[in-house]
């Protein structure tokens, strides 16, 4: 995505059950530190999925897991978006350690996903809400 904004950050603790066997978190846990982070902007924006109308379905989903993260540590999610369809916008997210000094540094992960807007009843994409696009329109 080349033309992007960044729309949200957070930091969150990495947690003991994060970790698998292999003593690093497991690559299912960066899609939830990426669901969480989508989550908390949609609720941000006040566009969380109503299924008794209509809002935002992920359609795919993926990462690309850059170095290992391990307990204890913090991470800092950046959440940017690209131009809006008529439907649908691409969000991309980046994982970063948060270091000693505080600061988040090293990219650790990167990944990015499909959001489409839909009528649940209908079971079809519709167009963005107008607030929603206008959040998205990269400057």
């Amino acid at each position: 995505m080349s033309d992007k904004k960044l729309v949200h950050t957070m930091r969150m603790a990495v947690r003991w059950g994060d970790m698998d066997a292999m003593g690093h978190v497991n690559n299912t846990v960066y899609f939830r530190y990426i669901e969480t982070a989508r989550i908390a902007w949609l609720e941000q924006i006040g566009a969380l999925p109503d299924p008794t109308g209509m809002g935002p379905v992920l359609i795919n989903a993926q990462c690309s897991f850059l170095k290992q993260l391990k307990y204890p540590a913090e991470i800092e999610v950046r959440s940017h978006v690209g131009p809006p369809g008529r439907s649908s916008f691409e969000m991309l997210h980046e994982i970063r350690l948060v270091g000693a000094d505080g600061e988040a540094g090293a990219l650790h992960a990167e990944g990015s996903a499909k959001i489409v807007w839909v009528d649940f009843a209908a079971e079809k994409s519709v167009a963005l809400p107008d607030d929603v696009r206008a959040l998205l329109a990269v400057e």
